[in-house]
């Protein structure tokens, strides 16, 4: 059955390209009314990469939707092993959508989504998760930049912390009065591995294919189109979700079930 997004606002980050991009031309196909957020080619250019540029594009979107927005979907996110990504993929996201409660809370059915990632359940920094959590974006930078400086494989820590932190906060903030008490559901999507200009690159030999298949093994229909995230933002974000909140769906081909196995509650 086709969700009906038919005269409901959205606001959509990222949506330049990729999931973000999807989303945005879904919503719209289904009748929603879009501003999109990204650094170029989106209704608002925006820089989630900082705490005055989330204030100024979510003002900006807000402006573009009469001041009113009936649900935010955060897909802005990078995957540098840089300390960037951290400020982007967390704070990009959390600040952006806190700043934006206020009015969802007005709307008749607010909603809220974010898009994590496969990676939440690899290694990290416990520390630098613990920073971003505490709202400590410099100390989170900090962190950040002593794991860029140890090379390419520690420097992707940035990337995975950032998604594991986002994940948590989803869980946490979910039940909290800003989002709960206000009757609006917080969700995340964590996609395995999507075909995009992410991932062109990295799966265009045998040998890029086959290190992300070990990672992120996706037994049901291999690697998934961006298209197939965002149908499922797009339902967690309608009218037709009352009660699913403070969930990190793993729309994964099957590779957390691969990886953790069927006792995730030992």
């Amino acid at each position: 059955m086709t969700t009906i997004t038919t005269g409901r606002s959205y606001i959509v980050t990222g949506a330049g390209s990729g999931i973000g991009l999807a989303t945005a031309q879904l919503l719209r196909e289904r009748g929603a009314t879009v501003i999109g957020v990204d650094l170029k080619g989106a209704e608002v250019q925006g820089d989630l990469s900082t705490a005055e540029g989330r204030v100024a594009a979510a003002e900006a979107a807000l402006e573009l939707t009469g001041g009113s927005v009936d649900a935010v979907i955060a897909c802005a996110g990078i995957s540098a092993p840089i300390p960037l990504t951290a400020s982007v993929n967390f704070f990009g996201v959390t600040q952006f959508l806190d700043h934006l409660a206020p009015a969802l809370a007005k709307s008749a059915s607010p909603r809220a989504a974010v898009v994590s990632s496969m990676a939440s359940l690899q290694a990290n920094s416990p520390e630098q998760v613990a920073a971003m959590l505490a709202g400590d974006e410099a100390l989170a930078v900090e962190i950040g930049t002593a794991l860029a400086a140890q090379g390419p494989q520690a420097g992707y820590l940035n990337y995975s912390s950032s998604k594991r932190a986002l994940s948590r906060w989803v869980r946490r903030e979910s039940i909290a009065p800003r989002y709960a008490g206000a009757g609006i559901p917080l969700n995340a999507v964590a996609p395995g591995t999507v075909i995009s200009a992410m991932t062109e690159k990295l799966l265009s030999t045998p040998e890029g294919r086959a290190m992300v298949d070990a990672n992120v093994p996706m037994p049901l229909n291999g690697h998934s189109e961006a298209m197939v995230i965002a149908r499922l933002l797009v339902w967690l974000t309608s009218e037709e979700n009352t009660h699913t909140t403070g969930q990190i769906i793993y729309a994964d081909g099957g590779a957390d079930a691969t990886l953790r196995g069927d006792d995730i509650w030992a």
